[in-house]
């Protein structure tokens, strides 16, 4: 298949600010030093067509996202020791890294898959593992997430909108909060950004190489998350399809050359771990049946959208209400929720512009691009049945930001009219009515910036319909007050999520957060919310939680969502001889495990995986185990439904057995038994 050359992007539109073209440096005779200072300043001002002032607002833009997401980093300790274990195992051995298993004798793997825990690890294998080198590849990818996104909308859009995206993004409470922890979400955002950005580039010069690099994105946030990957994948789809600037045919093959390229850049690693034999691998955390497939088809792939999760912790329960505003709700509305209004309104108004315009226009296709995102990602949040977490939100906050970016732009440009005025007074007017609506949620904290917000922006807006004139200085203050205020809600709560050290498996951004219901809807504080600031403790725990690596003090088993907490007794328990045996304990429950693994350096089997109820080991295996003398210690309690809590279950099975054939010793209050006696 033929392909076109990329042709180069045309001059960047008016933004905000007109500035004269940049000067290009010149080289003097006889200087030797002048290429280079050249190239510095090139580097330092961007193209000769942006303006003055857009490079180094992009640094102050970058700079300030880094400190955001880095200051303080490692107060969360392990953050979530789930993923913190399996790092820390894939440091030990090749093969717990290539699967993602939990613990270096490759029990079992988490229940994702593991392009997220490659960059951790990787990391991990270079500066030890750590607190800081599992965060940090999560916060340079946020800086990285804003980066690439404010390129793709500035490309077809000006600086003014780019930084704007940017801004945005940044800002939001729950990728600040992201971008600051070990959950997959980090790079799943990155690697969608940077498909975006691609389709841009293929749109732009309807290039099959950029168009497969896409899809090749997609693929790989396939295997760090699964099917919340493929939710862009409608938007990419459609809009090459319907838009791209060459005829139908060569579009329906190259589309079909992208479709090859996700199933390729997806698929092969779940080619591999379906045929490698089940003997001689972990088994596969969150499926019934030691599949990978399975969890493709089910527990992370139409599971979610169905509530039908077989192994999930509430498997075709109650996970809240669904519809519409589930996004704005007291859950999640302060999460990423704060410019979704003014995305969907400057969405329509863009398309309602650009409606006489040719097919190939492209600030429709952006629109489109984006807007398909939001939309379809949304819908699939606010109406899927299965698990939902309000920090899936994050995937939202790229398209968010480019849609406000996009939309603000135009209507800028036309201030002069009527209608231009309108749109951005009723934009800022929602955006910060809502703002408040989220501040006030949380009464007590800040309340003087709630009326700061609302009476601002309600001014503001009253000034972009009524003033004279919205040009030179005056407009410029208007303008820059406007996203003061729109941000400043957003921005007050992102803040706030960094000054406090985060764990457990379901963290939330922001001050007094709900978190998240548990099944049946049970409200309250949530799982794994802020916590006070902490430090790695001497034995590698983490003190947020409450450990403090002191001899006598009490141990914990841990939980379903929050990691154990181990004390120097029981590590040194652990570790005594470790080396004669494949695992140094078991532990019910992967958050069970992960604590005293990390605080051993040992591993330690997680029975039944992340929610305690998968089939490994069945209880012949675990008693074959010890029989050969693998196993160690058993950790009472901990985690975990155990397949729904019946006596019939692998976990309880597992636990009556050791219960009633070896005598328990507490340590530091943590039940153990020896089972090589």
């Amino acid at each position: 298949m033929t392909t076109t050359l990329d042709r180069p992007h045309p001059a960047s539109p008016p933004t905000l600010v007109s500035e004269p073209p940049i000067d290009e440096a010149r080289r003097g005779p006889g200087d030797p030093d002048a290429p280079t200072r050249g190239r510095l300043q090139r580097w330092a001002r961007g193209p000769a067509g942006d303006p003055t002032w857009a490079r180094p607002a992009l640094f102050a833009l970058l700079g300030a996202t880094a400190v955001l997401y880095l200051w303080g980093l490692g107060a969360s300790g392990w953050a979530n020791s789930f993923y913190s274990a399996a790092v820390q195992a894939g440091t030990h051995s090749w093969k717990a890294f290539f699967f993602g298993s939990s613990d270096s004798a490759n029990s079992i793997t988490v229940d994702k898959p593991p392009v997220a825990l490659w960059a951790m690890g990787i990391s991990a294998r270079i500066f030890g593992v750590n607190a800081w080198s599992i965060l940090v590849p999560q916060a340079l990818a946020g800086v990285a997430s804003v980066g690439v996104l404010y390129a793709a909308v500035k490309r077809w859009f000006g600086a003014s909108a780019g930084l704007i995206a940017g801004a945005v993004l940044a800002t939001t409470p729950i990728a600040t909060l992201m971008f600051r922890f070990n959950n997959p979400d980090a790079f799943l955002v990155l690697l969608l950004v940077i498909g975006a950005y691609a389709m841009t580039r293929a749109l732009e010069a309807t290039s099959t190489r950029w168009l497969v690099f896409a899809w090749s994105m997609v693929g790989l946030g396939f295997l760090t998350k699964m099917l919340q990957a493929l939710l862009v994948a409608p938007a990419f789809a459609l809009v090459y399809l319907i838009c791209a600037d060459t005829p139908f045919r060569r579009r329906f093959l190259q589309s079909a050359a992208a479709f090859v390229a996700l199933v390729a850049s997806a698929g092969w690693y779940i080619a591999i771990v379906e045929l490698w034999p089940a003997s001689s691998r972990p088994y596969i955390g969150g499926s019934q049946g030691n599949s990978i497939m399975e969890l493709v088809m089910g527990y992370n792939g139409l599971g979610r959208l169905t509530g039908v999760e077989e192994g999930s912790a509430n498997n075709g329960g109650n996970w809240g209400a669904t519809g519409w505003n589930r996004l704005f709700n007291s859950e999640f509305g302060s999460q990423a929720a704060w410019l979704i209004p003014a995305s969907l309104i400057l969405l329509a108004a863009g398309l309602w512009l650009r409606r006489r315009a040719p097919r190939t226009d492209r600030a429709r296709m952006g629109l489109v691009l984006w807007g398909g995102w939001l939309l379809v990602t949304a819908a699939a949040f606010s109406f899927g049945k299965g698990i939902i977490h309000p920090y899936y939100t994050v995937a939202l906050a790229p398209a968010v930001g480019a849609l406000v970016g996009i939309g603000v732009v135009p209507w800028w440009q036309r201030r002069h009219q009527l209608s231009g005025r309108l749109v951005l007074a009723g934009t800022l007017a929602t955006t910060t009515t809502f703002g408040y609506e989220l501040l006030h949620r949380t009464p007590g904290w800040a309340p003087a910036l709630q009326w700061v917000v609302l009476l601002g922006g309600l001014l503001t807006a009253a000034l972009l319909v009524f003033a004279p004139t919205l040009r030179g200085k005056v407009g410029a203050g208007i303008a820059a007050a406007a996203l003061v205020l729109a941000l400043a809600g957003p921005t007050a709560y992102s803040l706030q999520t960094a000054s406090v050290a985060h764990t457990g498996s379901l963290p939330t951004a922001g001050p007094g957060s709900s978190g998240m219901r548990g099944p049946g809807g049970a409200g309250g504080r949530g799982f794994g919310g802020g916590t006070p600031p902490g430090g790695l403790g001497t034995a590698g725990t983490t003190a947020a939680t409450g450990a403090t690596g002191a001899t006598g003090a009490t141990g914990n088993a841990g939980s379903l969502l929050n990691g154990s907490t181990s004390t120097d007794d029981i590590t040194a328990l652990l570790q005594a001889d470790a080396g004669s045996y494949r695992w140094a304990a078991a532990a019910i429950g992967s958050n069970s495990a992960s604590g005293y693994q990390l605080a051993a350096d040992e591993p330690v089997m997680a029975i039944g995986g992340f929610n305690g109820s998968d089939p490994s080991p069945t209880l012949a295996q675990f008693q074959q185990y010890v029989a050969d003398g693998d196993i160690h210690w058993f950790i009472s309690g901990g985690g975990g439904m155990g397949g729904g809590g019946g006596a019939a279950s692998t976990t309880s099975e597992i636990s009556t057995w050791v219960a009633a054939n070896y005598t328990a010793t507490t340590v530091d209050g943590v039940t153990l038994y020896d089972l090589t006696t």
